[in-house]
């Protein structure tokens, strides 16, 4: 690897919910990514789960400019990384070997991608990758596991209740409508309901009525056999990154979100450009910017995370400042957070992606 510049695996798509977020961002590291510094190769998952590897100078992705509609280009060799081969990639058909990655990018978001799953296959085929490992991954995505350990280590969270779907019922909605009550009289109104395992506000809803909640928890449902009910935090929202970099692990400043929306749903986040005002730095006194960055450090110890995350926080009008969830794989879209914040730390889009492989790579070199 000394005499020729690293292969770099940018994994992008995905089968999750979160697909169209994943080539946003996969699309942007790529348009970044020094390529004096690395030897970049895409590889697009599709919707399918089926792996396919584009070759040098052809188009990656269709309607690129619209969040809504952008997509993997067709064609590719179907490709698969080979347990214990160090990272060679081989085409499924021919058996040839395409390509041969001394790391990878996996900027996949939600389950079969930031849920430890991917990060388990890159393991097996060893190769070092950006991001938090297995554990990681795993636990950062649960909301449920999360809270707990969060909550054993002494780190503030929002009440929350996990309800899981319950077969004695016919449906989710008769369901809802049987345990409504409940929750409503624990919590009182309103409320949010959100699969356990899922990203990017994604079938996240805020309940005001029964209805509501029974929308809610049918949609809640289809992402994830397993929900959890939370408080409704009034206080402002909050964001910090965090870099592991020169044996350290930084956190930002903290930066604020305001949704233009009634909570900062996936729309706000990646489909509408004017759907949340992002100030970076947060107008915040230094007490409280000591606080979140402290308790963003400390999530990121808890729960066993790797190489970068983004740590979000609910600020009440009193100061108390409650964690809210973690982000293993944050967004790495023109109008995500995550970078942006480091941008205005003095570490600029580019630098950041090559931080984040620079960091891989150590890794993978002290794990060999």
């Amino acid at each position: 690897m000394k005499n020729k510049k690293p292969v770099v695996g940018i994994l992008a798509g995905g089968q999750s919910a979160e697909h169209e977020v994943s080539l946003q961002s996969a699309k942007n590291v790529l348009d970044a990514l020094d390529k004096a510094r690395y030897e970049p190769v895409f590889i697009g998952i599709q919707k399918t789960g089926r792996w396919s590897m584009q070759q040098r100078g052809l188009a990656q992705f269709l309607h690129e400019d619209d969040p809504s509609r952008i997509a993997l280009a067709p064609g590719g060799a179907p490709v698969t990384l080979a347990p214990g081969r160090g990272g060679r990639l081989f085409n499924l058909e021919t058996g040839r070997e395409e390509a041969s990655l001394d790391v990878v990018f996996p900027i996949l978001h939600g389950p079969f991608g930031e849920d430890g799953t991917v990060q388990g296959l890159l393991k097996l085929a060893g190769v070092p990758f950006v991001g938090a490992g297995v554990l990681g991954s795993a636990v950062g995505m649960d909301k449920a596991i999360a809270k707990q350990l969060l909550r054993a280590a002494g780190v503030p969270v929002a009440g929350w209740v996990e309800l899981r779907a319950d077969p004695s019922y016919k449906s989710a909605v008769e369901q809802a409508r049987a345990v409504y009550k409940i929750y409503e009289e624990v919590f009182g109104l309103p409320f949010f309901v959100k699969p356990a395992n899922m990203g990017s506000s994604v079938g996240v809803s805020k309940v005001h009525s029964k209805t509501e909640f029974v929308t809610a928890l049918k949609q809640a449902f289809a992402f994830d056999q397993k929900v959890i009910i939370e408080d409704y935090i009034e206080g402002r929202e909050i964001e910090c990154a965090v870099l592991e970099w020169n044996n350290k692990v930084l956190a930002s400043p903290p930066g604020e979100i305001r949704s233009r929306h009634e909570f900062y749903s996936y729309e706000a986040k990646y489909l509408d450009e004017k759907g949340a005002e992002l100030l970076i730095p947060a107008a915040l006194d230094q007490d409280t910017v000591r606080t979140v960055k402290s308790l963003a450090r400390k999530t990121f110890s808890v729960l066993c995370c790797e190489g970068l995350a983004r740590v979000d926080f609910f600020v009440r009008p009193d100061g108390g400042v409650l964690v809210n969830e973690i982000n293993t794989m944050p967004g790495f879209t023109r109008i995500s957070m995550y970078p942006k914040l480091w941008e205005r730390s003095g570490v600029p889009y580019p630098r950041l992606i090559s931080r984040l492989i620079s960091r891989a790579l150590e890794r993978g070199d002290i794990l060999s």
